[in-house]
């Protein structure tokens, strides 16, 4: 299952959360964020229960965006413990985006 993530639920979302939280900054306008959507979709599925994977709409959420210093989307952050633990971004394969989230896994 993906999230939404918003101003509105970002504190107890991301920063509480006992799981590692992926946050895919994107904006509906974006080619390169349309093209990660189903990768990002396929890993909400096969990390289900093991990190918590969700979207975050930057031209809604401008004020976190610029708090996490997002200049280009996609952008990826993965939080740990409430913390930003990895950092990615741009469109990749589903093999090298896998192989990000497994990282903060190990």
């Amino acid at each position: 299952m993906e999230y939404t993530f918003t101003a509105a639920n970002f504190e107890e979302e991301v920063l509480q959360s006992e799981l590692p939280v992926l946050v895919d900054f994107y904006a509906d306008w974006c080619g390169p964020c349309k093209m990660m959507g189903p990768v990002v979709e396929k890993c909400a599925e096969a990390y289900a229960g093991k990190m918590k994977i969700g979207k975050l709409n930057v031209d809604d959420n401008m004020a976190i965006a610029q708090k996490y210093r997002v200049v280009s989307i996609p952008h990826f952050i993965v939080f740990k413990n409430g913390e930003p633990a990895v950092t990615f971004g741009g469109a990749m394969s589903e093999a090298d985006f896998c192989r990000k989230l497994d990282q903060v896994l190990a």
